[in-house]
């Protein structure tokens, strides 16, 4: 069963000047994950923002737990949790007032609202510093505090857009631990996220957004596929380059790449280890010592790379160049 379905949703802004969604289409299953992956300005927000009814498309049709986000959002927004990207607590409050606070404006009534607040301070682990302003917590404890807050109402489905951003290693990996536990529970969870990395880690299936609409989608072994399998990746002396590649060649059936920087020659491989079992042997036998050796299964940044033609990190950088001079013209 499909707990979120959005179908060619189309989202302008500035008169039809900018496009932030193009016939954007995705669904999740009940009870899984999907990512959302792509860098700023891909659409992920306006995503979630038009499943969320924050935001009307101005075209295209999406439903949440089989309610239709645009004609019936009061509905929607009774099974639903939403965190964004910035933690929208009161920080002059406690946590456990931010809590009893959400708990209200969801008409909770006053024991209702307190008993859920305790529940989720010790969920989130963050029942010693209840009686702490928000001022004074981590960026770690003020997202699992916000995070704590969309879950007031036992929501079907939960949206997190980027959760992570911001946080630090360490913080990012306590959010992991949070986010893995709500989906052992059987909350549907749509993730948006520009982290590679966290959408390997988290999510079900994914779908690949860029200019506002989906270039991709798959687990991430199948989108990995896409790139190819394993590569056999070897580094030799500069001496022995012209040598050693067309050995690698022999054995892989051609294919290579040369680094000459980095001394590395890589080759897709169907079977891993029996080719590089073979180079190896021929490298005895021509004399090539290998300074290094491996295989590499392909990463989700080889996939986004593969895909757009570019690193997310690097779209992410030439968004805020972009930005920074518009500033720059002001």
């Amino acid at each position: 069963m499909k707990s979120v379905i959005a179908e060619d949703l189309v989202k302008t802004y500035r008169k039809g000047a900018v496009r932030a969604l193009d016939s954007l289409s995705l669904d999740v299953e009940e009870g899984t994950v999907l990512g959302v992956l792509g860098p700023n300005g891909a659409g992920k927000t306006t995503v979630v923002r038009i499943l969320a009814t924050l935001l009307k498309p101005d075209s295209g049709h999406a439903q949440v737990a089989g309610i239709d986000v645009v004609k019936d959002p009061k509905s929607v927004r009774q099974v639903i949790g939403l965190s964004g990207q910035y933690a929208a607590v009161d920080e002059t409050l406690t946590g456990w007032d931010n809590l009893v606070m959400f708990g209200r404006l969801y008409h909770l009534s006053g024991d209702q609202a307190r008993s859920r607040a305790k529940q989720l301070l010790e969920q989130f682990s963050l029942t010693e510093a209840a009686h702490r302003p928000i001022k004074t917590f981590s960026g770690g404890m003020r997202r699992r505090l916000d995070l704590a807050a969309s879950l007031i109402i036992h929501p079907k489905v939960l949206f997190l857009d980027e959760p992570t951003t911001g946080l630090d290693p360490r913080g990012r990996m306590e959010m992991w631990g949070v986010i893995e536990g709500l989906v052992k529970e059987g909350v549907t969870l749509l993730l948006t996220t520009q982290y590679l990395e966290e959408a390997d880690q988290l999510a079900d299936d994914i779908v690949v957004i860029d200019r506002g609409h989906v270039i991709a989608r798959g687990s991430s072994d199948q989108l990995k596929n896409q790139v190819g399998g394993e590569r056999l990746e070897i580094v030799v002396a500069e001496s022995d380059l012209v040598i050693a590649q067309p050995i690698i060649d022999r054995v892989t059936h051609g294919g290579s790449n040369v680094d000459r920087g980095l001394r590395k020659i890589s080759a897709p491989v169907s079977n891993g280890t029996q080719s590089l079992i073979e180079v190896i042997r021929e490298f005895d036998t021509a004399g090539i010592h290998a300074l290094d050796v491996g295989l590499k299964r392909p990463s989700l940044d080889d996939v986004f790379m593969s895909l757009t033609g570019h690193a997310a990190e690097e779209a992410v950088a030439e968004e805020a160049v972009g930005k920074k001079k518009k500033g720059d013209r002001k």
